[in-house]
């Protein structure tokens, strides 16, 4: 299990900072997978998956041996959905049996953006518990011989729209341009505190995750001024990191300057053509995706998977700069046989 994890990991690292400039004889699989997916493939409450260290470790230990062609991304990923970064702010969370918490707005004008502060992950929200529970289920995770590569965090439109919701926080880029400016340089500011507390805490993190889909939602002049410059300030402050963004909204018409951010991969939606993308981009960072998370991965069979999988390659001349993956989180449903067919292409 040690080797097999490790060289998976080099072997993605290796395609995300040089890329395969030749046809590779295998295209590598990576998912990402968390709270949405892996209790209800596992058969057990989400609250017992949030709440139950001895059941997280299971069922992430549980897909490494059942899938051990898979890299799984970020990896042995403490989440509690969306709600760590929101929560800090003071979000209120709801938390249901089965399916990951939701999280409602703390500001209702812009006016309360001026009292915000950037939190302290090691006081604010649900972040401390992370952070408490993570050298301990590293310590468990490495006596299995696996190893926790990658951190995430919430990109800082994502978390703004949690804190303002997200039709004001649209609005606010027209109406309150100054104020939403300020409410997203702290949540920058935050996105690089919680990911580089998390790196302190565990021992061998080599890469980083920013999820942010909202950048897709603005025009490319907004996406200039509101979302470019502070997704540069995040992958600039982790030098010599592995970096991963994933958005599966339509970014099409942002795709170039979104590609010069600074990261290496890009997990985007199947709402792209593998193609387009790899022709626009394909030159600059690598690629990972795009087979539809629902109609296909969830609820088509192992032969659409497959199917769907070989256009993937063919579309990248043979899968150069290719890493196969859903075009987006792997959805509640995905069948053991699927991800089986996605290993296979």
């Amino acid at each position: 299990m040690d080797f097999m994890k490790l060289a998976l990991w080099e072997d993605f690292k290796k395609i995300a900072l040089y890329g395969s400039p030749d046809k590779p004889q295998k295209v590598p699989v990576a998912l990402i997978v968390d709270s949405p997916w892996l209790p209800g493939f596992m058969g057990i409450p989400t609250l017992d998956y949030f709440t139950l260290p001895d059941q997280w470790i299971r069922a992430n230990l549980h897909i490494e041996d059942r899938f051990p062609e898979v890299i799984f991304l970020p990896g042995y990923w403490l989440e509690y959905g969306m709600a760590a970064e929101p929560s800090a702010f003071g979000c209120p969370i709801k938390w249901w049996g089965n399916s990951p918490p939701s999280v409602s707005p703390s500001i209702h004008d812009t006016s309360g953006i001026k009292r915000l502060k950037v939190p302290f992950p090691n006081e604010d929200g649900l972040m401390p518990l992370i952070l408490h529970l993570y050298p301990h289920v590293e310590k468990s995770v490495k006596e299995h011989g696996s190893h926790i590569k990658m951190v995430a965090a919430r990109g800082p439109l994502a978390t703004a729209a949690h804190l303002r919701g997200m039709t004001d926080l649209l609005l606010d880029l027209k109406i309150s341009p100054k104020e939403t400016k300020t409410l997203l340089e702290i949540t920058t500011e935050t996105a690089i505190r919680w990911l580089r507390a998390q790196i302190d805490c565990l021992s061998e993190v080599e890469g980083i995750m920013v999820l942010d889909d909202i950048v897709g939602f603005l025009s490319p002049a907004d996406y200039m001024e509101f979302a470019h410059p502070y997704l540069k300030e995040i992958f600039s402050s982790f030098d010599g990191m592995v970096k991963v963004y994933h958005n599966d909204s339509k970014i099409g018409h942002i795709l170039e300057p979104l590609s010069e951010t600074g990261f290496h991969v890009l997990n985007f939606g199947y709402n792209l053509d593998m193609n387009e993308v790899w022709q626009r981009v394909g030159d600059k960072i690598r690629l990972m995706g795009n087979i539809p998370t629902r109609e296909v991965l969830a609820d088509g069979t192992p032969e659409e998977v497959k199917s769907y999988a070989a256009e993937c390659i063919r579309k990248t001349e043979g899968g150069k700069g290719l890493i196969l993956s859903a075009g987006g989180g792997a959805p509640p449903g995905v069948s053991a046989e699927n991800i089986d067919a996605l290993i296979l292409q």
